[in-house]
């Protein structure tokens, strides 16, 4: 009987390439990091259950962050930075990264620390297209195109 030896990743990587172009491998992540979504639809219901006509228990705009919590089948259980839960259909989010301002005011500044010139105040729950991070600091977007940064211990989201 012949046999032959071959080394191990002639067979394991055209596998592994192969499973990963089909999408059957999934990216680990590590047991402490939380998959973030964002809405992506301009408003969109959360609900009590997992069914399009569950109670809804309220909306939410374009962007808004969610942490995912769970899921079954095509629904996600998210919760949001006050720490309710609900149910968002899979469809209707996105990973375009966000932010929500959590402080009941904000102050978008030029740069990335307090020396910089206060280009406005923003109100609790506005929702900011995150464009950057930088050491405490968050480089934002608002929906109106305004940019800026913003402390990150007054935002939440990824």
């Amino acid at each position: 009987m012949l046999s032959f030896h071959l080394p191990r990743t002639a067979f394991v990587r055209p596998l592994l390439l192969a499973a990963a172009a089909v999408g059957l491998l999934a990216p680990t992540l590590p047991a402490t990091a939380q998959q973030m979504v964002s809405i992506q639809g301009s408003a969109v219901n959360l609900r009590a259950g997992p069914r399009a006509n569950a109670e809804v228990l309220w909306e939410v705009t374009r962007g808004y962050p969610l942490k995912v919590v769970g899921h079954q089948g095509r629904w996600l259980r998210v919760q949001d930075f006050e720490n309710d839960r609900a149910w968002v259909a899979r469809s209707l989010t996105g990973r375009t990264p966000h932010h929500v301002v959590r402080a009941d005011v904000a102050r978008l500044r030029s740069g990335p620390g307090t020396r910089f010139k206060v280009l406005a105040q923003l109100p609790r729950y506005e929702v900011l297209r995150t464009r950057g991070k930088q050491e405490g600091w968050v480089r934002v977007e608002r929906e109106s195109g305004q940019r800026g940064w913003v402390a990150k211990r007054l935002l939440w989201g990824w």
